[in-house]
């Protein structure tokens, strides 16, 4: 089957499935592989559940409406990017080390009030996630904001190219995946090639004015800038009551109130404004937007309990979003305070110098308890913290210890499962 064949069936189909666990009667299933399961033998059952054609690559399944190919995935990528050149509307392409996701969620709750925006679900942002994003929007959509993760160099290129964005945003350069990038250098590298896609094409380029080194990689492309120092950027934003745990900023005379803790959080919140207003989404409806958005998810949440506030960040973790997590849980109101603090993963050769470096800071902040879990925290010598080595011990210690009355951060790489806490405090 040509691609313009397979294209004409997915037009009139009901989309994309590649789970027989939950196939949308009428989709087109794509057999995809991994290290644990492998999507052709499933191809049958996902016909008999209401599929209307199997993508396989394998003859695990001989019967009708099945196409064989070379490469599902392969044939999965090629027809989103054959899609996305059917598209008319804008396509944003999101990058970053940290706050991809909660930006993504800003934007979307702002572009929402005035178009018909599609936006990638979770953190589906991958070689697999952005593919299916693409093939997910249909002919009433207006906008698309598409997230796109790496771990490794040549990622965010293959994944631009697939979704040719039309204008791009990096929230910053952090220290994330250092193991594939192979350091902050490469971090760089990685993520500025969503800069090369946008130079190539002579595409727009949002831009964070307030980071030098965003501003030195952008040099030449056409930019639409923000920023909170006194620079002539397009939108100009101030803190407002920076005392108070919940972010807000002000510009032109609006004050854009959140549910957002943490100063990280500003440039996040100052980018979904800053694209409402390039897209000419009225102030008065970003601004209500904004206000009704509340991180979902363990990302940033303030939840209170019977007996503690909780800073809820667990969904994931690197250096970078670490000290900021800390450093603003510092300035955060309410006392004692604890850390509960877990592994950061995907650092590789910089493992032990990055935990060593938060421990260390641990030293610094004005906190009463700090609970550090994880094989890699363990091996850390600065300080006197509580230290498990993993985090069913540390539930046992809560079990026992029953902290009440507490402000406490909660952080760590999402597989250390910290979620987990939440039920013994």
């Amino acid at each position: 089957m040509e691609l313009s064949d397979l294209y004409d069936a997915f037009v009139a189909s009901k989309g994309i499935s590649t789970d027989t666990r939950s196939i949308t009667p009428g989709s087109i299933f794509f057999a995809l592989k991994g290290a644990n399961f492998n999507g052709n033998e499933f191809a049958g059952q996902a016909l008999e559940d209401g599929a209307v054609l199997a993508i396989i690559d394998e003859e695990k399944y001989s019967g009708p409406n099945r196409v064989l190919v070379h490469n599902s995935l392969d044939t999965l990528q090629e027809l989103a990017k054959f899609h996305r050149q059917q598209l008319s509307i804008p396509v944003i392409g999101l990058t970053g080390s940290n706050g991809k996701t909660t930006t993504k969620e800003l934007m979307y709750a702002v572009l929402c009030c005035r178009y018909k925006t599609l936006a990638t679900k979770g953190n589906l942002n991958n070689h697999i996630g952005v593919p299916l994003t693409l093939l997910n929007i249909r002919d009433e959509h207006e906008m698309a904001i598409i997230e796109m993760g790496a771990n490794h160099q040549g990622e965010i290129a293959f994944l631009s190219s697939i979704c040719k964005p039309d204008i791009g945003y990096i929230t910053n350069f952090g220290l994330a995946h250092l193991e594939g990038f192979g350091g902050k250098e490469g971090v760089i590298k990685g993520k500025s090639e969503l800069y090369a896609f946008l130079r190539a094409n002579q595409k727009k380029v949002l831009v964070n004015a307030d980071d030098p080194i965003q501003m030195e990689k952008t040099e030449g492309l056409e930019r639409f800038t923000f920023g909170m120092d006194e620079k002539d950027h397009d939108l100009h934003f101030k803190s407002i009551n920076p005392a108070d745990p919940f972010l807000a900023l002000e510009y032109e005379g609006l004050a854009f109130r959140s549910n957002l803790t943490g100063k990280y959080n500003a440039s996040n919140l100052a980018a979904a404004i800053s694209i409402g207003k390039y897209f000419d989404v009225p102030l008065d409806k970003a601004q209500e937007a904004i206000a009704n958005y509340h991180p979902t998810n363990n990302r940033s949440q303030v939840q209170e309990t019977e007996r503690n506030t909780l800073v809820v960040d667990a969904y994931n973790a690197n250096p970078s979003s670490m000290e900021a997590a800390l450093r603003n849980f510092a300035e955060f109101p309410g006392n004692p305070k604890w850390v509960i603090l877990g592994d950061m993963f995907e650092l590789g050769e910089y493992e032990a110098e990055e935990h060593n470096r938060i421990a260390k800071l641990l030293t610094e902040l004005n906190l009463n308890e700090a609970i550090l879990i994880g094989k890699a925290f363990m091996t850390t010598t600065a300080g006197n913290p509580t230290k498990f080595e993993t985090t069913e011990a540390l539930l046992d210690y809560l079990k026992q210890v029953k902290p009440e009355g507490c402000t406490i951060l909660i952080k760590g790489s999402r597989g250390m499962r910290l979620e987990r806490t939440l039920e013994y405090l």
